[in-house]
This record gives structure tokens, C-alpha cells and sequence, in this order.
């Protein structure tokens, strides 16, 4: 590498990033530009350290970065422009390139819980033999049905939100031993598929999926996305990227999984809202079903429109930083 015409090249950026670090304050736009070239210069400085390791630019890139590092860390109060980076950037890029886990976990978890339903449609007698016959011939659907308006529905909200998220936030932190989120989601998928195939033997089929289908759809998506970073988590222990050490690639795996244990927060809450409000209305089916499809549909896309720019943005600062 010509390190005299890399430094010409990138000159600019370096100083522009100093500039930044130096002042006293940012403005929204501003706090941006910091972020993208604190990760530009970082990218520099890893190129520089490779290919031509001259120690005195080494020392400067090290020290800008380390310094932006500490502007960026050091940053005291609200900031919106923290706030929309992470919900225009962090969090839906995190999400999106772990896509082929949480999809993978998703039809692992529907194909499991289709099966225990079917199982337990097509043989009656094992579901009396796991809650009764007159409970489940009087009591399940009730039960069922009644347990999405048994509390008041701002409380219900609220509880079914943080059991959401805690589910979540186990998922993720244990999925560097990857057992335990299998664990998890068979449990889940054995709660969907016993009720299910209790209320499908007794001929109910609909009332399981018009009260689960509202919710279910953003709600058990949310848990996909968590198992799935997760076990990506305990896959980079495993099988590090060669670039990487173990220690380095769990911990990249890491700060993706704390993105998205963030952004999964404000996900559950609008599942929690659908669940307690939307699910038990009084309204018809298809409209409760309609209201969920169009916030899984528009969670998707959130994350398919975010994220892929986002991907691109990086890629294309990393080639033109190469």
C-alpha cells in the first residue's frame, strides 16, 4: 500500500474528525458526522495497522480514535440525535444482519409447535391426560379466552411487557451456552402447541388463532430475534470469524446482541399494547388480526428498509476506506 497517497486520500477525514473531538458542542447533525467518522477513521487505523504499520501514523490514527472514543463515551445528557441514530442504524442493522438465525429459529419454532398441536388434535386423549377431561371439554376455551381480559388492560400491558422482555434478556444472555435458548423456546412452543391442540381437538381451532394471531405474530417474532442473536453469540464462541479470536468475535457478537436486547424493549411494549388492548376487543376477527399483521408487516419492513441501507452505508465506507 502507497501510505503517502492513503494518507493524502484520507487526510481530510482525519483532521475533520479532530475538528469535532475538540469542540465543545455538537449539534445534531454534527454528533452524527462524529459517529460515521469515528467508525471511518477506526476502520482506517485497523488498514494502516495491516498492511503498512508505520508507527508514527499508527500512534496519530490510535490516538484520534481513542480520543473520539472518549468524546463519544463522555457525552453527558439527552441526545436525539443518539436517539434516532440508534433506531435509524444500530438497532435495525443488528437485527438485520442476524436475519438468517432469527429466521431459522422462527420455522424451527413453528414446525415444533405445529407438530405438538397436530399430535395432540389428532390423539385426544393426550390432552386429557394433561389437564382433564371435563376441564378441558368446559373450562380450557374460557380459561383461554378469559386470560386476556382477566386484569385491567393498562396493568396487563405492562406485565405481559416485562415477561416479554425478560424472556428476551435470557435468550441473550445465555446464548453463549446455547442450550439454554433451546430450552426456552421449547418451553414456548410447547405452551403454543398444547393449547392450541386442546382447543383444535374440541373443534375450536378458530377461537386459538383469532386471540393469539393479533399479538402472536410481533410478540413470538421479538423472541426469534433474541434467540437467534443469542445463539449467533454462542456460534462466535465456536466458530470465530478467522480475522477474529474467540474473545473478539463474542464480543462483537456481544455489543450486537445489546442493540438489540435494547430495541427489543420498545418492540414488546407495542406487543403488549396489541395483547392487552386489541386482542380481547370487541370487535371483529378480522379487524384484531388485521391490527397485528400490519404491525409484524410494518416491524419487517422497519427492519428490512433500516437495516439494508444502513449495511450499504457501512460497506461502502469500509471499500472506499480500503
Amino acid at each position: 500500500m502507497d501510505l503517502d497517497a492513503y494518507t493524502a486520500e484520507h487526510d481530510r477525514e482525519w483532521r475533520r474528525l479532530a475538528e469535532l473531538t475538540g469542540r465543545r458542542r455538537l449539534g445534531a447533525d454534527e454528533a452524527d458526522e462524529l459517529v460515521a467518522l469515528y467508525q471511518r477513521v477506526a476502520t482506517h487505523l485497523s488498514v494502516v495497522r495491516s498492511r503498512s504499520p508505520d508507527p508514527v501514523l499508527v500512534a496519530q490514527l490510535s490516538q484520534l480514535v481513542l480520543a473520539a472514543r472518549g468524546r463519544l463515551a463522555g457525552r453527558s445528557g439527552f441526545s436525539w440525535a443518539t436517539v434516532r441514530r440508534f433506531f435509524s442504524v444500530g438497532f435495525p442493522l443488528a437485527v438485520y444482519r442476524a436475519w438468517p438465525w432469527w429466521t431459522a429459529v422462527g420455522v424451527g419454532f413453528v414446525l415444533v409447535a405445529g407438530f405438538l398441536m397436530y399430535w395432540i388434535a389428532e390423539h385426544p386423549e393426550n390432552a386429557v391426560a394433561l389437564i382433564g377431561e371435563e376441564a378441558a371439554a368446559e373450562a380450557f376455551e374460557a380459561r383461554f379466552v378469559g386470560y386476556y381480559s382477566e386484569y385491567s388492560a393498562p396493568s396487563f400491558a405492562f406485565q405481559l411487557w416485562t415477561h416479554n422482555a425478560w424472556v428476551a434478556a435470557r435468550c441473550l444472555a445465555s446464548g453463549i451456552l446455547i442450550l439454554p435458548v433451546f430450552y426456552l423456546l421449547w418451553h414456548n412452543a410447547l405452551n403454543i402447541g398444547v393449547t392450541g391442540g386442546v382447543l383444535a381437538a374440541y373443534d375450536r381451532t378458530d377461537v386459538f388463532f383469532s386471540m393469539i394471531t393479533p399479538h402472536g405474530l410481533l410478540e413470538l417474532t421479538g423472541i426469534f430475534v433474541a434467540a437467534g442473536v443469542g445463539l449467533r453469540i454462542g456460534w462466535a464462541w465456536i466458530a470465530p470469524p478467522r480475522d477474529l479470536t474467540r474473545g473478539q468475535a463474542v464480543a462483537r457478537a456481544g455489543r450486537s446482541g445489546v442493540l438489540v436486547a435494547v430495541g427489543l424493549v420498545g418492540l414488546f411494549a407495542v406487543a403488549g399494547l396489541i395483547e392487552a388492548f386489541v386482542t380481547p376487543a370487541a370487535v371483529p376477527t378480522g379487524i384484531r388480526v388485521g391490527i397485528g399483521v400490519l404491525g409484524w408487516l410494518g416491524f419487517l419492513g422497519y427492519v428490512c428498509w433500516f437495516g439494508h441501507r444502513a449495511a450499504v452505508a457501512e460497506e461502502s465506507a469500509t471499500e472506499s476506506s480500503a
